[in-house]
């Protein structure tokens, strides 16, 4: 893959001429398009006397999507927002000027055995939106557009590309595909694709130019395209990315704005605890010591 700058991996290391991190963000390279933040959840088996319990905390200046693989998560937020996300669905949350939500294991789940994995991703505002009404959108899994070309399996999680839309209301011009192979198959979508883009792989590999690629690396294309590549059999990968902001995104803790002013205004606003509180919460997540550094 002759046009990849860099592979990101958990655990920092070098490969030939690549540059290797984490996932984003990181040093080298602190967005792809409007994409601030990837986290992969799990996979983690939790018994029967534990649970997910994030209290409520605050974001800004930023849209959380989450999707599941497996387990269950249920969404609280101060829009007064309660819902329940499986795998295969999506929960889209729009922060602008501000929103408190908590994600708890369901109480139904919370006596029993259960498994928790997927993916969590924060998409940064335009400049002009990043003080919008707060909002919340959930898409079940029936009306994630998914088609199939050869032996892969597509499904547009957010954004539009390759003449789909999905019904997740983004704010600027974005993807993010799933692509499932069953059988060994080269993928050439790249000329579909346009801004920044990346390729983070869940499970199996891809190839190209005698390199392979294994599980929770994302490589970061060197322009707008990712090049052709082989996607092993049974392998499941995630390509995501979009038209970068002019302006660059600061990062503190869980705020994202285009200002060093914002992220104050947030930090005092939480401090005071004068945010919308969830209802029915009465726990929060304090604020990080005062030294962190902006991201």
């Amino acid at each position: 893959m002759s046009n990849i700058k860099l592979i990101i991996e958990e655990r920092p290391s070098n490969i030939g001429n690549f540059m290797v991190g984490r996932l984003l963000p990181f040093r080298e390279k602190r967005m792809v398009g409007p994409f601030a933040f990837i986290d992969h959840m799990g996979p983690t088996c939790m018994s029967d006397y534990e649970n997910l319990d994030v209290p409520p905390h605050p974001h800004i200046g930023l849209s959380t999507l989450t999707y599941l693989f497996e387990g269950s998560i249920m969404h609280k937020d101060s829009l007064g927002t309660e819902m329940e996300i499986k795998p295969g669905q999506i929960n889209w949350m729009t922060a602008g000027k501000g929103i408190v939500h908590s994600e708890r294991t369901p109480e139904y789940l919370r006596s029993s055995d259960k498994m928790l994995h997927g993916l969590q991703i924060w998409v940064a505002l335009p400049k002009e939106l990043e003080e919008m009404e707060p909002s919340f959108f959930h898409v079940p899994e029936n009306q994630i557009p998914e088609w199939k070309t050869d032996n892969i399996a597509f499904k547009l999680i957010a954004g539009e590309v390759l003449g789909k839309k999905s019904p997740v209301p983004v704010y600027s011009p974005l993807y993010l595909l799933e692509l499932k192979s069953t059988t060994r198959q080269t993928v050439t979508i790249g000329e579909h694709l346009f801004g920044e883009s990346a390729l983070y792989i869940l499970e199996g590999s891809i190839e190209s130019e005698g390199n392979v690629f294994d599980p929770k690396q994302i490589l970061i294309a060197k322009d707008s395209k990712l090049c052709t590549f082989d996607i092993a059999e049974n392998t499941t990968i995630y390509i995501f990315g979009g038209e970068p902001f002019p302006e660059e995104r600061i990062i503190y803790w869980n705020f994202v704005a285009s200002t060093k002013e914002l992220i104050e205004k947030a930090k005092e606003k939480w401090l005071a605890q004068t945010f919308d509180k969830v209802p029915g919460e009465t726990e929060f997540v304090p604020l990080p010591e005062q030294n962190k550094k902006y991201k």
